[in-house]
């Protein structure tokens, strides 16, 4: 019996933690990609592979998700898998893309960033800036409207997301319309009630949180140390509306919800959902009609930020 008033969706998972083994990590990854290349897309979303230059030129590769006859000019959600920094995407994480670029319907860009600790900070959350980069520069070539692109993750995803907007507005790039952060990692300072109490947690526990930035900033930070921990950015003006969602067993529950008041307090219109009896990367659970609901409302509210600007 949990000590937690974990919903019973969630129950097989509760002997369920993330492994963040350095030793361990290669294997793991290479179980996961072994798994999630047996999953073919849905019927009606085709799936195009795509190499290209990431940070300091090294090769990354972006999935295209696209569902049959989308609309010419269409908008783009680019996203940006969790796993603490460390791990590869999940077969999950393939299965809810698809399910955002049909029922949205948009295309999805999947970036397979380079992970930690082999590559730590700042070589993934620059890998994902390459690749946004990227999708802005082919654009028309890709069939996708540059005024409606968009960024979301999960988790460290989340971080990363966060970050590739920071990046964006620093750098002068092309506007980003949406952000949408699921149970988001965005502070590295780690000093929240919630990471103080969830030490214990399924799937995520602040103990391996604390593991997770130790692999990541291996390398230390030099500089914009907001790329790494948004919620530590001296500003988060001029960033897009957004969509944040918390999980409520989680340890990192406090520092989404911070980020989405600190989002509020500099002007940005922000979407803050806080799910019930959920634990840190609940959307494992597909058939949960928690799950399905929580993926129902962001699709909706994906459709909403890619509603084209009518003409005044």
């Amino acid at each position: 019996m949990s000590k937690y008033n974990i919903h019973s969706d969630f129950s097989k998972y509760e002997n369920t933690k993330l492994p963040l083994s350095p030793l361990l990590l290669p294997l793991i990854n290479m179980l996961i990609a072994s798994s999630v290349n047996k999953i073919k897309p849905p019927e009606g979303v085709s799936a195009t592979k795509k190499q290209i230059p990431g940070y300091q030129n090294g090769m990354i590769e972006l999935i295209i998700y696209e569902p049959k006859d989308i609309e010419a000019n269409a908008p783009c959600l680019i996203y940006l898998h969790g796993g603490a920094f460390a791990l590869k995407a999940a077969p999950y994480h393939k299965n809810l893309v698809c399910e955002y670029a049909l029922k949205t319907p948009c295309k999805v860009i999947f970036v397979d960033y380079r992970l930690a600790p082999k590559y730590a900070f700042p070589v993934g959350v620059e890998d994902c800036y390459a690749a946004f980069e990227w999708v802005c520069q082919n654009a028309e070539g890709l069939g996708i409207d540059k005024n409606r692109i968009a960024l979301g993750g999960d988790s460290a995803g989340g971080a990363l997301a966060a970050a590739v907007n920071l990046m964006a507005r620093d750098r002068k790039a092309p506007g980003i319309c949406f952000q949408m952060l699921i149970y988001p990692v965005t502070d590295a300072r780690q000093i929240t009630e919630s990471i103080k109490k969830y030490i214990d947690t399924p799937m995520w526990n602040s103990k391996l949180n604390e593991k997770m930035w130790k692999l990541y900033l291996k390398d230390g930070v030099h500089h914009n140390r907001e790329y790494a921990s948004p919620m530590e950015a001296a500003s988060l003006e001029n960033l897009p509306d957004s969509y944040v969602e918390v999980s409520e067993f989680d340890c990192l529950r406090d520092e989404g919800i911070n980020f989405a008041e600190a989002l509020m307090e500099n002007g940005i219109h922000v979407e803050l959902y806080k799910t019930k009896g959920t634990v840190h990367g609940f959307d494992i659970a597909e058939k949960s009609e928690i799950v399905l609901q929580s993926v129902a409302r962001r699709i909706e509210v994906l459709k909403k930020a890619f509603k084209p600007i009518e003409p005044e």
